[in-house]
């Protein structure tokens, strides 16, 4: 076991400061993924700042409706909040679909935000992996990757994303608030993952110290008709092969006056349709402008030898969670 340094923060400012000046520093909250990959030898840190205890664990309702999660917040505390759940049920829906009751809890949001891939190429020292060893190649490419991306990738990483929390944040329109030693900001959920181009060893924008202490969450999206839909190959604890959040609203005319829609397991980070969009609104939403929609997002797709079967998978969940939600009076 390789020995590493422990420091329990007293405050956001303390926890930034302290991992800042360890360049091989990890935080540490639930730790469900972390000590995992520090027991395979994936993750090496010399020191863990523990932010556990930090008074970042309470939903909080902002003056403008939006609803600030801390980043402490364990997932079945935030699954089963009266106003998620009322509010937005697609992100309880997202947090019920991933891992186990034991697991969520006790991961946290943060954490959550920031697990790493389950590729077992980046899990497994033995085998190549440009994200675990930048330079050692991406041995999924030519390997096993059924379940790997196809949208997005490089010829660096083929990684999927996955956190199904993610993809219902970012389809809420989400912002991920950060705090670092130059003090704090706000990142879009959307802008928050990288897709891997020539780095994929930075799965996030964070910048070194940089620590997340709170998700907030619209009002502007609050009370509208949402959903989560995910494939996978088991019923229970286990990742999406394809997965969809989406939030609908249709205005009196019938024609749609907002729309969310993201991706989930297709790509190196939350995959948020844009052209989906952007083909929707305005429109009435029909079996038919639904499914031009969402072709249209997808023919970006470019699956690999083994993961061709994804592209409909997402296509079909995406039509008939859209359609569901748009037959809701």
């Amino acid at each position: 076991m390789k020995p590493y340094a422990y420091v329990r923060a007293r405050s956001v400012e303390e926890a930034a400061a302290a991992h800042a000046a360890r360049p091989g520093a990890r935080y540490l909250a639930g730790g469900t993924n972390l000590v995992d990959l520090m027991k395979h030898g994936v993750e090496t840190p010399d020191t863990l700042v523990d932010v556990s205890r930090l008074p970042l664990d309470t939903v909080e309702e902002l003056p403008d409706g939006s609803l600030r999660v801390g980043a402490t917040v364990r997932n079945s505390d935030l699954a089963a909040h009266p106003l998620v759940h009322d509010r937005h049920p697609v992100l309880s829906q997202a947090l019920l679909a991933g891992a186990s009751g034991q697991l969520r809890n006790i991961a946290t949001t943060g954490g959550n935000l920031l697990q790493r891939t389950r590729c077992p190429y980046f899990q497994d020292t033995a085998k190549p992996c440009n994200k675990r060893e930048p330079g050692s190649g991406c041995g999924a490419r030519d390997g096993v990757h059924r379940d790997h991306a196809v949208l997005g990738h490089s010829r660096h990483c083929i990684a999927t994303h996955p956190s199904d929390m993610a993809v219902a944040l970012a389809a809420l329109d989400a912002t991920v608030e950060l705090h670092g030693p130059d003090g704090a900001r706000t990142v879009p959920v959307t802008g928050f993952h990288r897709l891997p181009g020539d780095h994929p060893e930075r799965d996030t924008v964070i910048r070194p110290g940089e620590l997340i202490t709170a998700v907030v969450v619209p009002h502007a999206t609050a009370g509208l008709p949402s959903a989560y839909r995910k494939a996978r190959d088991r019923a229970s604890y286990a990742f999406a092969l394809a997965s969809v959040a989406a939030v609908l609203d249709v205005a009196d005319d019938g024609t749609v006056r907002r729309v969310g829609l993201a991706f989930g397991g297709l790509a190196h980070r939350p995959w948020r349709a844009a052209l989906a969009e952007a083909a929707l609104l305005g429109t009435a939403p029909t079996e038919r402008a639904i499914a031009h929609a969402v072709d249209a997002e997808l023919g970006a797709a470019q699956p690999l030898r083994d993961n061709a079967f994804k592209v409909p998978l997402a296509r079909n969940l995406a039509c008939r969670v859209l359609s569901e939600l748009a037959a809701r009076p």
